[in-house]
Order: C-alpha cells, then structure tokens, then sequence
C-alpha cells in the first residue's frame, strides 16, 4: 500500500493552486476588466492601421482575458459577497463598468470582419450591463450612508460612467452598418447623447474635486486618464454615427460632427497636461513606478484616442489627422507592450516570492502567501 502524497509546496499541487485561484478571486480589482478594453482597442487601432496579424493576436488576447476575468467576477459574487457589495457601494464602484466597457469594446471589434452573430451577442451583453449598472451605481452611491461625504472621493474611474455609454454607442453603430432596422441606430444616438452629457457632468465634478481640494502625489492615479479617454471615445462614437446612412440619424450631421471635433479638441489639450501631472508625480515627487491595474486605465485612453484621430481624420478628409493617428496607433501598441510584461513579470515575482515565503521555518507547507493577481 503506497503512502499518501505529502503537501505540496504552494502554488505546485492542486491544493496549493486553489488556494492562490481563490485568493486572486477574493481580490479581484473591480476594474480588472480594464485589461480586456485596452486590449481590445488597441487591437483596433492595429486594424485601422493595416497591422491585421498583431491585430488579430490582441484580439485573441483580450477574448481570453474575457473569458477569465468575467466567470471570476461572478465566482466573486457568490463566494465573496460581502466584499463584492461593499466595492460595490464605494467610490470605486463605477469600475465595474469594464465589464460592460470590454464587452462592447470586444463588439466593435469583431463587427467590422467577424462574425456578426458573436459580435451581436458581446454587444447584448454589453448593453445589459450597462443598463443596469449605469443606473445601478449611482442608485448605490445616493442611497447608501456608508460613503465619504467630501469630494475626497471623486476618481478618475468616475468617467466610465460616461464611457459605458459610448461603449453601446460606438458597438451599436457599427453594428448597424451590417444590419437593417431603426433599432441599433437609435440606441446609437440615445447613448451618444447620453454619454455626452454624463461626461460634461462628471468633468465638472473631477474638476471641483482636482482644483477644490488638496490632491496628494500618492493619490494621483492613472485613472485621470480616463479623462482624455472618455472624451476621445465621445468623439469616435460620432464618427461611427456619421457614417450611417442617411434617414438613420436622430441628429444632423453638422452637429455631430461638429461636436466631435469640439471634443476631440479638448481630448488633445488634455493630453500635455496630463503628462505633467505624470512627471510631478514621479519625478518630482519621486513615487515609485511599479505596475498595478492602473496601467491598463492608461492603455486604454492612449488606444482610444489613436483610433479617434485616425477615423475622425478619415472621416473629414484631413490626411495629417490620419496620417497623426496612424502614429499614434503604433504609440498605442507600444504602450500595451510595456503595461503586459510589466504585468506578466510582476505576477511570476510574486508567483515565486509565494514560493519561497512557503519555505520559510515555521510557516506550514501549503499556506497560500500574497494572490498572484492582486491589484490596487
């Protein structure tokens, strides 16, 4: 009769590998998903650019991003609830509306050349979590006593309220150009306008919070570049709306149009301002530069405005707007390269600091140390 196996270091056996999985669950980021949305647009931005094998990797990549994170989150709901419910009622609570966000983001990537029953299936989903997070979260923000009651918590991740819209908008509009009916173009218009004035209003807001109150190096996040990024993805849902066909459109084109370039505009002066508050914060106030989940709040803006200047470019017939987003495109992809091995290296040292703090005298075998995909 054999002996039955010892434990297993951590992170080698099965039990081990549990215990990680279910600490990586248990503090899974609320916005963990941000990974899948600027994959994906930087997927997209490859598209445009005629890269359609880097394009199509990405894209992969941020299915498969989509298909772990999104059972996570629900594994988290049901195993994890009390810590689930009070992200869900805290000022980082409009971070889960990546999972809307990837979902569309994923929509109007695979519209263009893929199959359109997948692509209509990511836009559903996306369009029913929007709905009812966008009305969800702030129903729980007013409702609930257990907040701060100063602007201290006003956040960049704040402007994904504006960007679920858009979200649906930019998805259902280039849905609606491999499809008939008055559906997908409306819902295209009602978003737009939506999230145009959700964005004016959480500006005002992010602005108050910035220029009103003290606002400290270690607190300042990549997430206030979801500012730019939420502007720029206002503007390629007009394009994707310019180019419906006529007799679709609730609005005019001039006043799309004309809308979109006011905004595309201020995403861009929003830009040198947010490099410098990036080199206060690190070198002049000397904070670490250390991969988190933020980053991936940073990809995405960047991506985001490479394929707006590029189709808003190609759409009013201005070459060196095309010819600037094709740069900014590769600018874009760049970026993704440095945020993945950053975070593929800082997820193996902690895999094998795990490892090694298992080892230690005294420390049973098997204890699960830090999750291996644990972000702030």
């Amino acid at each position: 009769m054999s002996e039955p196996p010892g434990p297993s270091p951590a992170g080698t056996g099965p039990y081990g590998f549990r215990a990680a999985v279910s600490a990586a669950v248990a503090g899974l980021n609320a916005g963990a998903l941000a990974f899948v949305m600027g994959t994906g647009i930087v997927s997209t931005a490859l598209y445009v650019n005629g890269a359609g094998t880097a394009s199509a990797v990405l894209l992969w990549t941020a299915l498969a991003g989509f298909a772990v994170l999104v059972p996570a989150y629900g594994w988290r709901l049901l195993r994890h609830r009390q810590r689930f419910v009070a992200d869900l009622l805290g000022p980082r609570a409009f971070a889960f509306l990546t999972l809307a966000i990837s979902s569309n983001v994923l929509a109007a990537r695979i519209a263009p050349d893929g199959p359109i029953a997948v692509a209509g299936a990511f836009l559903a989903f996306g369009a029913l979590g929007w709905l009812l997070l966008d009305y969800g979260i702030p129903l729980a923000l007013i409702t609930t006593l257990k907040r701060d009651p100063t602007f201290d918590q006003v956040n960049g991740t704040w402007f994904l309220w504006a960007v679920g819209s858009e979200s649906v908008a930019v998805a259902a509009a280039v849905l609606a150009r491999t499809t008939s009916g008055p559906v997908l173009p409306a819902l295209a218009v009602v978003c737009w306008s939506v999230g145009l004035l959700q964005y004016l209003l959480t500006a005002a807001i992010v602005l108050a919070r910035l220029l009103a109150r003290p606002v400290r190096a270690e607190g300042l996040m990549t997430s206030v570049w979801i500012f730019m990024g939420a502007a720029a993805i206002c503007v390629l849902a007009g394009v994707r709306l310019i180019a419906l066909p006529p007799g679709t459109l609730l609005l005019t084109r001039p006043v799309i149009a004309g809308s979109s370039v006011v905004l595309w505009a201020f995403s861009s002066w929003l830009v040198p301002l947010l490099l410098a508050l990036g080199v206060w914060r690190h070198a002049l106030r000397r904070i670490p530069l250390r991969y988190d989940l933020g980053w991936w709040n940073l990809v995405f803006p960047i991506g985001m405005y490479a394929v707006t200047t590029h189709e808003l470019g190609r759409a009013t017939g201005t070459s060196w707007m095309t010819t600037l987003g094709r740069w900014e495109g590769w600018v874009a992809a760049a970026v993704w390269a440095v945020a993945f091995v950053a975070m593929v290296v800082t997820m193996l040292r902690r895999r094998l600091g795990g490892r090694a703090r298992s080892r230690v005298p005294g420390r049973p075998e098997g204890a699960p140390g830090k999750p291996g995909f644990h972000t702030t």
